[in-house]
């Protein structure tokens, strides 16, 4: 039998079962009782669905060239049902780009706290053990810096120049009366506050703090701006999920998906072109949003691939102790003429004779303080954020392909044969299909467009802004393999010079913490959770359980060893392979 041949008996076999394509109307007192009951399934115990076939001049969008078995009640809950139908596939459409979105914003986020608060406690061990006597003081300082370093990422409006500022304003009369004037009463508070103004003025920590503020602010700007990348594109995503679609799209929607029934013909589907010209028309505002989105997903993946040396907060927080370290070394070595200088500026220094400074190898950091297991190929951040771009990247047409899924999955006749036009079931429907996006949409004989909607115009309009951040971060790309590596970004601390003795503290054989997070589970010296009172601030805004505070004597200089598994089985929960 030829293929027409074929066709023309389907059609037959349908005119028979359903009614004849050309014949719009039920036949007999009993057409409308299976349309009643595939309606109660919609409305249980509805009263006003017509038993019998009726004139239905009451009827807006499916009006019947004859009798129907569609009350105006039926055709309102049709599409009510129609654009709840369409909501949900719009949901369904999202589910997988939302859920990698949503889980990686939250993962990140609390991998970026893990990494502020080992910071902070490789930070007050350091103080622990080379300098007890100021340890307990300096955890305070400590805490605060690393509290103000969490708000910041959250968002928060302050300067990563003011919060290292206080850090070094308040470490310093500390310093002094400890280190240079150890045994001597603590400063009062006139002596004090001349300390803090004569720290910037004399620049007594050297260039330190100044590298400091470019490394941490540089790395967590770029920290910053990508998880607020990842929150709006939650953002993006919800809100096309929950559109409130035009009256025009309403009544196409109904007409193409439940029309059909109020001819008793249940069984019919539409036309996937029918189909297509109905979602590009009901669509065309969202996907204006496909150009936008595409450029987000490249801007992100310029940001990640830049977030590296001291734009990676990551490589940054974790060796900022040896830079702290660095600054009061700093101090130490220039006690002769600092003073002298700040016994003529403060009036109560003490004069003590110049002496060389010898450090103690115990002074540096040593494998009994960090002992990092080396593992090559570890899962970092850095390879967390490309693997989360790989995968967006397969999102990237998201938008564009909007309507080709929902018509996939809505059931529609993909070859256009004995199909439903919006009006009856025909042999064949072959209308030019029109373009995506909303300047194609003047011609869609289906769905009339009225201008852009204002939500999808302040989406737009968010993306926009989020893609100049991104682009505006202008990081530095890493260079090919087999190139010489580019440490021109790795060193800018503050434009160091050998006046400053920026270089001199550590000596080339010190153990540096790697830039890694896995690797934290693997200290064989686990280090103190000192979750100060400074802390609570941070804690009390994410109102998120912190871990358990350790009741520990700060005089106490040696390692305390402490459970490592809570650590490893955070880290193991939030970078397994949850991507």
């Amino acid at each position: 039998m030829s293929g027409s041949g074929g066709a023309l008996l389907q059609l037959l076999l349908l005119a028979a079962l359903l009614g004849a394509p050309g014949s719009a109307q039920p036949l007999g007192e009993d057409a409308c009782r299976p349309v009643r009951t595939a309606f109660q399934v919609l409305q249980p115990g509805a009263k006003w669905v017509p038993e019998s076939p009726v004139p239905g001049s009451d009827l807006q969008v499916c009006i019947p060239k004859g009798s129907t078995c569609c009350s105006r009640k039926m055709e309102e809950k049709y599409q009510a049902t129609a654009r709840l139908n369409m909501e949900q596939f719009l949901q369904s459409a999202s589910m997988e780009l939302k859920f990698l979105v949503i889980q990686n914003a939250a993962v990140f986020q609390e991998a970026f706290e893990i990494v502020v608060r080992h910071a902070r406690n490789f930070t007050n061990s350091m103080f622990r053990s080379h300098y007890p006597s100021m340890g307990p003081r300096a955890l305070k300082f400590v805490g605060e810096l690393f509290t103000d370093v969490s708000l910041y990422i959250l968002g928060s409006d302050i300067s990563v120049n003011d919060m290292i500022n206080e850090f070094f304003d308040s470490l310093f009369p500390l310093v002094y009366s400890h280190l240079l004037n150890p045994g001597f009463p603590e400063p009062s508070v006139e002596m004090a506050e001349c300390l803090r103004a004569a720290r910037r003025d004399l620049k007594v920590f050297g260039n330190y703090p100044k590298m400091m503020m470019t490394q941490v602010s540089k790395s967590l700007q770029a920290t910053r701006v990508f998880l607020q990348a990842l929150n709006l594109g939650i953002e993006v995503i919800n809100t096309t999920d929950h559109l409130k679609f035009s009256k025009d799209c309403g009544r196409a929607l109904l007409k193409m998906w439940y029309c059909s029934h109020c001819q008793g013909l249940l069984l019919a589907k539409p036309c996937a072109t029918y189909c297509a010209v109905v979602m590009q028309g009901c669509l065309a505002g969202v996907i204006e949003i496909d150009n936008h989105w595409r450029e987000y997903i490249r801007a992100l993946e310029g940001l990640t691939k830049g977030m590296h040396g001291i734009y990676d907060m990551e490589h940054v927080l974790l060796n900022l102790f040896s830079l702290v370290r660095d600054a009061v070394i700093y101090v130490q070595k220039n006690e002769g003429k600092l003073s002298t200088t700040l016994s003529r500026l403060c009036g109560h220094a003490q004069q003590r004779q110049y002496r060389a400074a010898q450090y103690p190898g115990d002074l540096f950091v040593d494998n009994k303080v960090l002992k990092v297991t080396r593992i090559e190929q570890e899962e970092t951040l850095s390879s967390r954020r490309r693997e989360l771009i790989t995968k967006l990247k397969s999102h990237s047409s998201f938008y564009s392909s909007l309507p080709e899924y929902i018509c996939s999955h809505s059931s529609a006749v993909q070859n256009d044969t004995l199909c439903w036009n919006g009006q009856e079931v025909v042999e064949r429907y072959s209308p030019q299909i029109t373009k995506n996006g909303a300047k194609a949409q003047p011609g869609n004989p289906e769905v009339k467009m009225k201008g852009p909607e204002p939500v999808i115009s302040q989406i737009i309009d968010k993306l926009k802004h989020i893609n100049q951040l991104l682009k505006g971060m202008a990081l530095p790309r890493r260079k090919a393999p087999g190139k010489a590596p580019e440490k021109e970004e790795e060193e800018e601390s503050g434009d160091c010079d050998d006046e400053d003795d920026c270089g001199g503290g550590s000596g080339d054989g010190e153990l540096r913490v790697r830039n890694q997070l896995r690797f934290l589970a693997e200290l064989a010296y686990d280090l103190d959770m000192d979750d100060t009172s400074a802390n609570k601030q941070l804690l009390n805004q994410q109102s998120k359980g912190g871990a358990t505070v350790s009741s520990s004597d700060p005089r106490n200089t040696g390692p305390c060893p402490r459970p490592a598994a809570a650590i490893t089985l955070l880290l193991l929960l939030l970078l397994g392979h949850k991507l």
